[in-house]
C-alpha cells in the first residue's frame, strides 16, 4: 500500500481521507479528530473558519498548513460571483491555488446549481486554479466539469450533512468508468460502512466532515473512518470475487472419501 498515492493537482498524498473543519465544538476538539483521522487535507470554508482576525482563535494556531494541506472552499456561497471572489481572496491571503469550488443552489437542500459551478470551474481553471468541485453525480454534467479543467470531480453521497450515505450507485459506478481525474465522494457519508462502499466502488477518496464532528465520540469516529477509508482501498485493489447466485464449495471435489 506505501505505492498507493493519490495524486490530486500533481500533489501526492498516502491518506485518502479528508476532513471538514467545521461544526466541531472547539478548535482543539477539531485539530485532535484530524490528527486521529490521518488525514493530509483540510477543507476550510474562508468565508467562516477564521484565518485572519488574530484576537479571535486561528486555525492555523490548532492546524498547521505546513503539515496539513489546507482546501479553501466556497462554502455559502449561492453565486459565482460569490464564490470566484471568495476563492481569489484565498488565494491573496494565502497563495492557495488548490481549491475546492462549491456553488449552492438552494438552502433547504444545499444542492449545487451545476450551470454557475461550470461556469465558475471555466474561469477559475484558467486564471490557474487547480479546481477541485463539488457537483451532484450527473454524468453528463460532471464529465463538462472534467473536460473544463476540473483537477478532481467530488459528486455527493447524499445532501450535505444527511449521513444517508451514497444513494445512487448507478451513477457513482459511471463516473468511476468514466472520470480519468480524482473522484471523490463529497457530502452524505453517515457511519464508517459508507466510506468503506465508497472506496470498494473505486472512488479515489472522501471527504468528511458532519459525520465525525457531530458524533457522539467525534475521535472514535476519526479513526472508524480512518480504518474504513483503508478497508475499502485495499478491498478495491485486491480485486472482489464475481457475485454468483448458486453456492461454490470452498474445498475440492477431488479426493473425496
Amino acid at each position: 500500500m506505501k505505492s498507493d498515492i493519490l495524486k490530486i493537482a500533481n500533489k501526492k498524498f498516502k491518506s485518502r481521507l479528508i476532513v471538514g473543519t467545521g461544526k466541531y465544538k472547539s478548535m482543539k476538539e477539531c485539530a485532535s479528530a484530524i490528527n486521529i483521522s490521518g488525514a493530509e487535507i483540510v477543507t476550510v470554508a474562508v468565508r467562516r473558519v477564521n484565518i485572519l482576525d488574530k484576537s479571535k482563535p486561528l486555525l492555523m494556531d490548532y492546524i498547521d498548513p505546513k503539515k496539513i494541506m489546507y482546501l479553501p472552499n466556497t462554502a455559502g456561497c449561492f453565486t459565482s460571483k460569490d464564490a470566484l471572489r471568495t476563492l481569489r481572496l484565498a488565494r491573496e491571503i494565502g497563495g492557495w491555488k488548490i481549491v475546492k469550488l462549491e456553488v449552492l443552489g438552494d438552502k433547504k437542500n444545499l444542492f449545487p446549481d451545476m450551470i454557475e459551478t461550470l461556469k465558475s470551474t471555466e474561469i477559475l481553471t484558467k486564471e490557474g486554479f487547480k479546481v477541485m468541485v463539488y457537483c451532484n453525480d450527473d454524468p453528463l454534467m460532471c464529465k463538462r466539469l472534467e473536460n473544463s479543467g476540473a483537477s478532481a470531480i467530488m459528486p455527493l453521497a447524499a445532501p450535505i450533512g444527511s449521513g444517508l450515505g451514497i444513494q445512487n450507485k448507478t451513477n457513482i459506478k459511471i463516473l468511476r468508468y468514466q472520470t480519468k481525474v480524482p473522484l471523490i465522494i463529497d457530502a452524505g457519508i453517515g457511519q464508517a460502512s459508507d466510506a468503506v462502499e465508497a472506496m470498494e466502488m473505486g472512488c479515489d477518496a472522501v471527504l468528511i466532515n458532519t459525520a465525525i464532528a457531530n458524533a457522539k465520540k467525534p475521535f472514535q469516529m476519526a479513526e472508524a473512518m480512518k480504518h474504513a477509508v483503508i478497508s475499502g482501498r485495499k478491498s478495491f485493489l485486491s480485486g472482489r470475487i464475481i457475485p454468483n447466485f448458486q453456492g461454490s464449495p470452498s474445498t475440492t471435489k477431488k479426493g473425496l472419501i
